[in-house]
């Protein structure tokens, strides 16, 4: 699978197509001192919302995989814009018909990209897309992966521009006629070469990678549209079989039994377009909760974790945590204040688990609506403590670092912030996607509504076994 790490400031790409040129990042731009956890919430979300607002070419709804680093797109970081729009309608931030012209724009052009076996000239094949696009035509990038994961994360996008575009005039209308053909192209079936389990991706040079969807994280989005596919859905007992993996995953360690999954993302992006609030599977009925609370027990997890901090890293705490996927500092070892200290690049990052000290907010920010009593407290205290560093045009930045202060280390990217220690360069497209989509998910519930009434969603959810709650 490509990995990102590889394309960080890849030359030759350009920042062309940004609405109305922005302006060039600004930092800090703070909030002023003291200011209220939840006026905090809401310019947080309003910024993050600018974020895919100006930065998504508006002709072609492509969306930067990083900003203001020169960037390759990202078919995931489409997926959240598309559904940034319609809270950004919802709140007043630009205009409904704004929000349904760019993101029929986004539409026309997906429903357009050219679709193939052959390596080059094309952006996806077989309904799927690939991870990263070209920020020109929207082919595919370098050699990357036909991704079934970032396009599971971009069809949640359209099916979110689906409900929420339900009036009657012509471009509405068209908006739902192009999200359902899109998301009905999708061949599910093929992409399972030890079925009934989806393979992680695809190459034309190689065909499927050898690794599948076969464990508990973010993949339950993935499995409900696979099994809520009018067209091609994967057969009845799939999901069965694939939570019938999740035992594996289940265990107590720094806190409340749940199901383990290192970085807070797997715990988040299905949440972001699905309720899980009282609706459950055999499984996780048969363990008593339901997979919002299992959220919430790792995100209490993660605090409990920086509360311990075994491997004495600064600034964690019990309001200073969050592990995930995010950027660091690059890939060394060093010395600091005695004691030598391995750091990574862009990593998936989790209790026990590639922990160098870099600390994301997207991690914080995305469990908003599972645990807001202590995710307030952190995002207040990150922006109190750090905000010279890590707060601008954009809300938070990536991700930071208290404990790598070494000026004297040739970092791959970022830069050492004296006050702050390590803080990365750019803002990343599925981050923002991350902390945008679950701050409206607390603030107003707005994704979730839309997506209750999606019936591919409720298909989906009910071929996997979920019963009770809104699915009553």
């Amino acid at each position: 699978m490509l990995d990102r790490r590889q394309f960080i400031g890849t030359a030759g790409l350009t920042l062309a197509g940004l609405a109305g040129g922005c302006a060039p990042l600004t930092r800090p731009q703070a909030t002023p001192a003291g200011t209220a956890p939840g006026d905090l919430i809401g310019e947080t979300a309003e910024r993050t919302f600018r974020f895919f607002w100006e930065t998504t070419d508006p002709a072609t709804g492509l969306a930067f995989d990083r900003w203001p680093t020169p960037s390759f797109c990202s078919v995931a970081a489409i997926g959240f814009a598309l559904t940034g729009y319609g809270i950004g309608a919802h709140h007043g931030w630009i205009t409904r018909a704004e929000a349904r012209d760019r993101t029929l724009a986004t539409l026309r052009f997906l429903d357009a990209a050219p679709q193939g076996p052959e390596p080059t000239g094309r952006s996806g094949y077989k309904g799927f897309f690939y991870h990263f696009l070209g920020t020109t035509r929207g082919h595919r990038f370098a050699r990357c992966e036909l991704s079934t994961v970032d396009t599971t994360l971009l069809m949640g996008g359209v099916l979110f521009a689906q409900g929420f575009f339900d009036g009657a005039d012509a471009a509405e209308a068209e908006i739902r006629d192009i999200a359902e053909r899109l998301f009905r192209a999708i061949e599910w079936t093929w992409i399972t070469p030890r079925a009934p389990f989806v393979s992680m991706g695809w190459h034309p040079e190689t065909g499927f990678i050898p690794s599948d969807w076969d464990i508990y994280n973010e993949a339950m989005l993935l499995y409900v549209l696979a099994l809520g596919s009018p067209t091609h859905a994967l057969p009845d007992g799939t999901w069965a079989t694939y939570s019938a993996r999740f035992e594996q995953s289940w265990g107590n360690r720094w806190g409340e039994p749940h199901l383990q999954f290192p970085p807070l993302f797997g715990h988040q992006y299905s949440h972001a377009f699905i309720d899980f609030r009282g609706i459950r599977d055999p499984f996780i009925a048969g363990k008593g909760i339901d997979y919002f609370e299992n959220s919430r027990r790792a995100t209490y997890a993660q605090q409990a974790y920086a509360m311990e901090n075994a491997k004495g890293l600064a600034g964690y705490g019990e309001q200073i945590w969050g592990l995930t996927a995010c950027d660091g500092p690059g890939d060394f070892t060093t010395t600091i204040d005695g004691q030598q200290r391995a750091f990574f690049s862009y990593s998936a990052r989790g209790p026990g688990d590639r922990d160098d000290g870099t600390i994301a907010p997207t991690a914080a920010l995305g469990s908003l609506p599972f645990a807001p009593e202590i995710v307030e407290p952190a995002v207040s205290a990150m922006h109190a403590r750090y905000g010279a560093g890590i707060w601008g045009r954009y809300g938070f930045i990536d991700s930071f670092n208290p404990t790598m202060t070494d000026t004297s280390v040739r970092l791959q990217h970022g830069k050492v912030v004296p006050g702050v220690g390590w803080v990365a360069d750019d803002y990343l497209g599925i981050d923002q996607g991350a902390i945008l989509l679950m701050l409206e998910n607390h603030r107003s519930g707005l994704v979730w509504e839309v997506m209750r009434r999606s019936p591919h969603i409720r298909r989906g959810l009910e071929r996997a076994g979920f019963t009770g709650g809104w699915l009553a």
